[in-house]
């Protein structure tokens, strides 16, 4: 028996309590608290004062889930009988508590409501009987030895033989008769009165199971018949009577009784294995092994040999006594072998049963298998303990294949087997299977039970779903069912947990009012809630209450209402209470130590710390080590320093965490030199302490904020693995590089950590993700994710993951952020809605909005329910993927489904249709937001007014930036700048200087990008200085300008010929090391060839060569340009010769520079010769060349200049030009528009060129017709734009910028042809004014500006110069639509080609301008002499003879000095101020005055 005696004797721990929800309650948690005290105190005093012993039975067992409740019966009345009673039997056991009066008033026994244990208790409680009493039915007793009961009377009939009695099959009706008459007595009549009056003839064995019968029902009944067929000897004494009252006491909980009687049975009879069975059993259901196996001894030595009943009830014995060690089934398995006996069923049974009550499925599942190797084939028992324990232990679907099995071997599950699947479900929460389980438990015909009900609670209040669970509390009792202890304290343990007090207390009342006592483990329960709320004065009060109903507190009691004192800082009480629980034998955890000490610290009582001390030395039998680190957690760093140093030097080792500790605890204090002299002392007593005195080094210079020299610390010896395998130090180290931000240096010493094995806890491991993260290294941080799984370890933190994710998301990896959340949804049932969305958002960052739509839906349809950011994720994923067209149908869709559109929805949509420069959009939404009733914000007026800027909407700009600050908003220096750039593009800057002074007003700092733009704003205003000015005044406040504002005002200095100041900027920037382009030297030498100092321009391809910039073609084409502007093309040609020989691959655009530079300066022979030396190197000519020679031709002075330059194209293959020239033109359309075709792909806006150059030819030698149908070709092809000049609905412009001189006379007649024909029709309607864009710049040396305003000014049109902005031209629309009706010059419009090309060229460039050469003399001599004049005043004046011409010229200059001379003479400055003052004044309509007056007065009613 070697198994048994070396087994454990220890009481199993208690388990945690449960939880389940609220019920509605109106009754204050202390009104409702005194109820139940006041109940629970008369409860208790009734209880004192009961006559009876208790009855309910108490097990380790689990109910159902609840392993926390135990059992519990009412209260009852119980009889009185002189024999009966143990006070009078056994006076020297003075068991007056259990009996104090003889005369108790007899009462029914009221049935009494016993909670089974576990899912298999039933199971349980029948293998038990068949234990103790299986062998009693089959006890080989000789009816025919044993007397007859009562005397033989003559005046009776004869009785039946012994041998017809016996055989008698009426012996159920013979044994229930007598028990229900026996049940069925009044608490005043006795058992004698029956068993006197004999009706039907009874054997022994009848007696036995009336006595079994009854004390199932009534224990003190079955004594009592016991005890009267003893006091008659109406009957020898048997062992079968013997071991039936000891199996009824027994699972009474009377052990007393029945180690009384067992005691006092005489030898011959108890000296029976049936007997010691018996016995054994009453032991083995309280757990007391040791008792088990002292009767088994005695056994023996009595000469009686345990059967295989004895050994199985050791068993139970063992399994109850103690936790499991491993292997012990087994070890129990093999002792039942080695005594010569078979393990059978109820072996197995029992082993399984323990298993499952402990929750120990490993020992259960090699029982099982033990079981099959040895062919003992499982019953609805073994399956029921085998489905229990795998419910227990979590493995759900094992527990439904378990119940499968069964069935398809034939047996029938009962409701044990249904309580056992249905438990093993609501333990996983799964509400949909227990439902089915439920339901077809009700369809086998199985009601739910109080087991069944207590399950489904207990798994509503987990799920926290409070209501659920108090509704199956009603249904319960409307069922019938009786609600038990298990019930109630899970119901109180819920509430107590869910922080619902009052209903707490309130369900405690139901519990006494109903009759049942509350348990240790309700009180437990409701003191828990008490603390867990605060109310400690209740706790207190509920701990008291359940000392006076004679309930003894356990640990977890005890470390209540300590931990309560203690935080109160009540310490006396704290004291007294932990001197009680000690004197209790129990001792306090840990924890609750280091809380305690830490309380007593803080109060300073040394004294008091002291004798903990002791108490944890002598009465734990702690040694000083763990002494130490309790200390540590109290934060006694002093004593734990002294515990350290004896622990040292009684040999122990050294606690690495408590030194760590302690020495940080020093540190903090600024106590460095004890924390060194403690490392020293460690040094000399403590071998191989180097590695923790270093790591106590690094923590401490960590913990001072001196973190760089505990890194150099660090550094300095890692390289030598002298570190030890805490994660302490590293840890420490990770979170201060975390918080300095050196990422690096956290993955260096992670890195190390992993290398020396140090394992990772839980919180380094989030540090570790996040720093990747923040790192951008996703990957690593969801390798670490999976790593820490691995090893069991699960964040609870869902932003852990959502900031992989996150990440993921934006370096647009979302196919491994799918697999994370791949993985979550594995792990979890439910994912959390900040996963989702960030999934939603690295979809939508890559644009993948159908993924991003799927999550989005499985949201809808599963939960949780989407939020602001997941429509918002959805609609990012839509402009991600630039379907903005279908942002409404999205819109529509989610308000279908019921969901709101935010503001921040809004302003996403708004911003991305803003990106995309769609103002239409945006103004459509952002007036759609206000009438939804969302105001705009700050960055929704930012976002407006940028884009409204960019699309140069002056007057909505203007407008949305009042309505701003009606808002109460101000701009912000970004809508400033974003308004600098806005009239700096339109140059209107008078409004550019006004802004600055606003935000100068506004005292608001301006920035790099406002100065910046004030700067260019100057230099486009021809007003470099000004801008230099500006940005010395920008480097005073410590900016830096950017290199192309220096570009801008080396290039402005350039053109207002100041080229001192430009060189100088340029010559700063080199000297201050800046890295120049080449657009600088380029835009340099542009501005030496443009003054004509080529010197300094080669100068600078020099420079270019030195500062490393190796000129390429662009730059070689510039300086031969320039010295093609110069007149110096032979300097042309030696730039190309030079290129010849560095060997490269020449194109055409080097010899067109040349060719160029030559037809410019009239050297047309030698332009030919190049074209031919090119051709002869294999260069075929390109559109360059063509360009080249055909704009020649139109400058050319006679029509035989143009003939030649057009025949050498012809000969180089290009004959075009010279055909429309020569023949007619309207047969060469299809090859005009076949050679723009080809041209338009081509690069250096080949095609563009070609037609601006050709236009001229053809407008020079008037083909204006041929002319007009080529720029009809070229909008056409979209050479020119379709909208260069427009005539429509309220919208006649036009656009001739960068056109060539003939294209834009060209369109200009067209444009005005169209537009005469809308003023002489009506339709289209014109604007009030119309404009025409000329633009400032020259194309080939030609004034564009300068141009269309000879034109215009010769045809006397009402076409005037814009005030506020130069290169526009502008008309008031009612004068241009008379002009075009009335002007002899508009007569005939149409363009038509002359019937012969003009000898000479009918036009001529002077001075940047391509006039009408007839107009040469006139334009010079109107010019020089008068100014601008008006255009009607010109065209007088053109139209004039010479003489003519001159004399009124003179005339007119005769006449303003007149005019000046009489202003001088009649010089009043005020009457001149008062005239000002009336020109500028408007005149009002009387009638708009006064509706404007209307238009006041109402607003302020509005007010």
């Amino acid at each position: 028996m070697a198994a048994f005696t070396g087994a454990l004797t220890t009481t199993l721990p208690t388990a945690p309590l449960l939880h389940s929800d609220s019920i509605s309650s109106s009754s204050s948690p202390s009104s409702a608290f005194s109820k139940v005290c006041k109940r629970t105190a008369s409860l208790s005093c009734s209880s004192s004062t009961s006559s009876t012993a208790s009855t309910s039975s108490s097990s380790t067992g689990q109910p159902n889930g609840c392993d926390d409740c135990t059992r519990n019966t009412k209260s009852t009345q119980k009889f009185s009988y002189s024999r009966a009673s143990p006070s009078v039997r056994w006076p020297h056991l003075k068991l007056t508590d259990s009996y104090p009066s003889p005369h108790t008033q007899f009462t029914p026994p009221l049935t009494t409501h016993v909670v089974q244990d576990s899912p298999d208790s039933d199971s349980e409680g029948k293998e038990e009987e068949d234990l103790n009493l299986g062998s009693v039915g089959s006890l080989d007793t000789n009816d025919e030895t044993q007397q007859v009961l009562g005397r033989h009377s003559k005046t009776k009939a004869k009785k039946m033989t012994k041998l017809a009695l016996k055989r008698a099959k009426d012996w159920r009706e013979r044994v229930k008769l007598f028990t229900d008459r026996i049940l069925g007595l009044k608490p005043d009549e006795f058992v004698a009165d029956v068993l006197d009056d004999r009706k039907v003839q009874m054997t022994p064995t009848d007696f036995c199971f009336v006595v079994k019968w009854v004390g199932q029902s009534s224990w003190q009944r079955a004594l009592e018949v016991y005890e009267w067929l003893n006091l008659r000897h109406w009957y020898s004494p048997n062992a079968r009577m013997l071991a039936t009252i000891l199996a009824v006491l027994g699972k009474a909980s009377q052990e007393a009784l029945a180690v009384e009687i067992f005691t006092r049975a005489e030898p011959g009879i108890g000296n029976t294995v049936q007997v010691y069975n018996a016995m054994m059993g009453v032991y083995a259901r309280n757990g007391r092994f040791n008792k088990v196996q002292e009767l088994l001894n005695l056994m023996r030595e009595r000469g009686c040999e345990p059967d295989l009943v004895s050994l199985n009830t050791l068993i139970n014995a063992r399994l109850r006594s103690g936790a499991m060690v491993p292997n012990l089934a087994i070890d129990l398995l093999n002792e039942v072998r080695r005594s010569g006996l078979r393990p059978d069923i109820i072996t197995y049974n029992t082993l399984i049963s323990g298993c499952s009550r402990e929750s120990n499925l490993e020992e259960a599942v090699k029982v099982y298998n033990d079981m099959e190797a040895h062919n003992c084939q499982p019953d609805l028992w073994t399956y029921n303990a085998m489905i229990s324990v795998y419910g227990r232990c979590g493995e759900s679907s094992e527990a439904e294949r378990l119940f499968k099995e069964l069935e398809s071997k034939g047996f029938f599950p009962d409701a044990v087997t249904y309580n056992s699947l249905l438990y093993a479900f609501a333990r996983e929460l799964d509400i949909e299977k227990v439902r089915d389980i439920g339901e077809d438990m009700m369809k086998m015909g199985f009601g739910k039970d109080e087991m069944t009900y207590n399950t489904i609670i207990h798994m509503y209040g987990k799920q926290g779903q409070h209501d659920l669970a108090f509704q199956l509390y009603r249904d319960m009792k409307m069922l019938g069912r009786t609600p038990d202890a298990v019930t109630y304290t899970v119901l109180i343990d819920s509430l107590g947990k869910a922080n619902k007090i009052t209903e707490a207390a309130n369900v405690m009342s139901e519990m006494l009012d109903s009759g049942v006592k509350p348990t240790l483990r309700t009180y437990s329960a409701l003191m828990c809630a008490y603390a867990k709320a605060g109310k400690q004065v209740e706790a207190q009060e509920t701990f008291d209450c359940m000392v006076k109903s004679g309930i003894r507190p356990d640990h977890l009691a005890y470390s209540v209402i300590l931990d309560i004192f203690l935080k109160v800082n009540e310490t006396k009480k704290a004291i007294t209470l932990y001197q009680e629980m000690l004197h209790d034998g129990f001792k306090l955890d840990h924890a609750l130590y280091g809380f305690m000490l830490r309380v007593l610290g803080r109060e300073n009582k040394l004294e008091v710390i002291e004798r903990v001390i002791r108490d944890m030395e002598k009465v734990g039998g702690m040694n000083p080590q763990v002494i130490s680190s309790i200390l540590v957690k109290g934060e006694c760093y002093d004593h734990a320093a002294k515990m350290l140093r004896l622990a040292i030097t009684s040999g122990y080792e050294l606690d690495r965490e408590s030194l760590l500790s302690i020495v940080s605890s020093y540190s903090s204090c600024g106590r460095h030199s004890e924390a060194c002299e403690l490392l020293e002392f460690l040094r000399e007593h403590a071998p191989g302490s180097n590695q923790l005195i270093t790591e106590a080094l690094v923590v401490i210079q960590c913990k001072a904020h001196r973190f760089d020299a505990a890194l150099v610390e660090y550094s300095n010896t890692r390289g030598f693995h002298s570190f030890s395998r805490s994660s302490t130090m590293y840890e420490i180290l990770i979170q201060g590089c975390e918080e300095n931000e050196l990422f690096g240096e956290a993955s260096q010493v992670y890195s190390d950590m992993r290398l020396y094995g140090v394992e990772p806890s839980e919180h380094l491991y989030q540090i570790m993700v996040l720093i990747y993260c923040k790192m951008g290294f996703p990957e690593t941080a969801h390798l670490l994710i999976d790593q820490a799984e691995m090893k069991g370890i699960f964040f609870d933190n869902v932003n852990i993951y959502v900031n992989v994710i996150e990440v993921y998301g934006k370096l647009k990896l979302w196919q491994k952020a799918e697999s994370l959340v791949g993985s979550l949804r594995q792990r979890c049932k439910a994912v959390d809605r900040k996963v989702w969305n960030a999934l939603i958002q690295a979809y939508a960052a890559s644009g993948c909005y159908e993924r991003a739509r799927v999550i989005f839906n499985t949201m809808m349809r599963d939960g949780p329910s989407p939020t602001i950011d997941s429509v918002n994720g959805l609609l990012q994923a839509l402009i991600a993927d630039g379907r903005l067209d279908e942002l409404y149908v999205l819109i529509q869709e989610l308000q279908d489904m019921g969901l709101k559109i935010s503001k921040s929805s809004i302003l996403l949509m708004l911003e991305a249709f803003a990106r995309e420069g769609n103002i239409f959009e945006v103004k459509k939404i952002y007036h759609g937001m206000k009438a939804a009733g969302y105001f705009p914000n700050m960055d929704c007026f930012r976002i407006m007014i940028k884009l409204l800027c960019r699309g140069k909407r002056v007057r909505d700009v203007e407008a949305m930036v009042y309505e701003m600050e009606e808002a109460g908003f101000k701009p912000d220096l970004s809508i400033w700048n974003s308004m600098l750039k806005l009239y700096a593009g339109i140059k209107d800057f008078k409004k550019t200087v006004k802004v600055y002074q606003q935000i100068q007003e506004a005292v608001l700092q301006p920035d790099d990008d406002t100065y910046n733009t004030l700067i260019i704003m100057y230099c486009r205003d021809c007003r470099p200085e000004e801008g230099l000015s500006l940005m010395q005044e920008m480097r005073r406040q410590g900016l830096e300008p950017k290199l192309d504002t220096y570009k801008s005002l080396i290039s402005a200095f350039g053109k207002q010929k100041l080229l001192d100041q430009a060189e100088e900027l340029f010559e700063e920037l080199r000297s201050n090391g800046c890295k120049l382009d080449r657009s600088f030297y380029h835009t340099m030498m542009k501005m030496f060839r443009n003054s004509g100092n080529h010197a300094k321009a080669e100068m600078l391809f020099t420079m270019m060569k030195e500062a490393g910039i190796e000129p390429n073609f662009a730059t070689m084409h510039l300086l031969m340009v320039s010295y093609g502007s110069s007149g110096q093309p032979q300097e042309a040609e030696k730039v190309l010769d030079n290129l010849k020989v560095t060997g490269l691959d020449l194109d055409t655009l080097p010899y067109s520079s040349v060719i160029g530079a030559y037809l410019k300066n009239g050297d047309y022979n030698i332009g030919i010769q190049k074209l031919n030396e090119m051709k002869e190197v294999g260069l075929e000519p390109d559109h360059r060349i063509w360009t080249c020679f055909i704009r020649a031709a139109s400058l050319s002075q006679h029509k035989s200049e143009a003939i030649i330059l057009l025949n050498a194209l012809r000969d180089a293959g290009f004959d075009l030009p010279i055909r429309l020239v020569t023949e007619k033109p309207e047969s060469l359309i299809l090859e005009v528009d076949h050679c723009l075709e080809k041209l338009e792909p081509l690069e250096d806006n080949a095609a563009f060129n070609f037609v601006n150059a050709l236009e001229d030819l053809l407008w020079a030698y008037e083909l204006r017709a041929t002319a007009s149908w080529v720029f009809q070709l070229a909008v056409k092809r979209g050479i020119y734009n379709n909208d260069v000049f427009r005539v429509a609905d309220k919208d006649w412009a036009a656009d001739f910028r960068k056109l060539s001189a003939g294209s834009a006379l060209v369109g200009l007649t067209l444009w005005l042809d169209q537009m005469q024909d809308a003023s002489l029709e009506g339709y289209p309607e014109s604007p009030k004014s119309v404009v025409l864009i000329t633009g400032t710049s020259e194309y080939n040396m030609v004034s564009l500006n300068s141009t269309l305003k000879a034109c215009l000014w010769e045809m006397g049109s009402p076409f005037l110069p814009c005030k506020t902005r130069s290169g526009l031209l502008v008309a008031k629309a009612h004068s241009l639509r008379m002009w075009l009706k009335d002007s002899p010059f508009c007569l005939d419009l149409e363009l038509k080609d002359a019937p012969a090309l003009p000898e000479s060229n009918s036009m001529q460039l002077i001075d940047g301008c391509f006039l009408r050469r007839g107009l040469v003399p006139a334009f010079k001599e109107i010019t020089e002499r008068l100014g601008l004049v008006r255009p009607k005043k010109f065209a007088r004046l053109a139209l004039l003879s010479d003489e003519k011409r001159e004399k009124v010229i003179q005339s007119d200059i005769e006449g303003r000095k007149e005019k000046l001379e009489k202003m001088k003479e009649n010089d009043n400055p005020r009457r001149v101020s008062r005239i000002k003052k009336l020109r500028k004044r408007k005149y009002v309509r009387p009638s708009t005055l006064s509706n404007t007056k209307q238009i006041v007065s109402g607003q302020k009613a509005l007010k």
